[in-house]
């Protein structure tokens, strides 16, 4: 793997991603995910189901294109309920792992007054480096 994770010397470790990342290769781009399935049905509107569905959909989709999920060098997080978000830190983090493993590039994350699918409660958009 190419990818050079970029941590300043005297900064603290993040947990969960990463300062930044430097890599070399062909771009996936997956555009903004939410937590419904292959027929765009939503299974639950429990927010880490939609979590881990919107992992997986990045993953599927990542399949498509050759890639995996440790080729993601960036993550935005696009969320309607902060509260949830945070109170539910640990499940987050077992649904990530769970679906893309222990890959932590730069991520960001944005509580948003709503999304464009009424029941989502969380969009992420991913950008992958697939090495030469």
């Amino acid at each position: 793997m190419s990818n050079q994770i970029i941590q300043p010397e005297g900064w603290a470790k993040p947990i969960g991603y990463s300062n930044g990342i430097s890599t070399r290769g062909r771009i996936v781009q997956v555009g903004g995910q939410v937590g419904w399935d292959e027929n765009c049905e939503f299974q639950s509107d429990d927010f880490i189901d939609q979590v881990h569905q919107t992992l997986k959909n990045i993953v599927t989709v990542l399949e498509t294109a050759d890639a995996k999920p440790e080729h993601i060098i960036q993550m935005t997080w696009y969320f309607t309920d902060r509260h949830a978000y945070k109170s539910r830190m640990k499940e987050v983090g077992a649904a990530y792992r769970d679906t893309i493993g222990r890959h932590f590039p730069p991520m960001a994350a944005v509580q948003v007054v709503a999304l464009m699918e009424d029941r989502a409660k969380i969009e992420i958009v991913a950008l992958a480096v697939v090495p030469d």
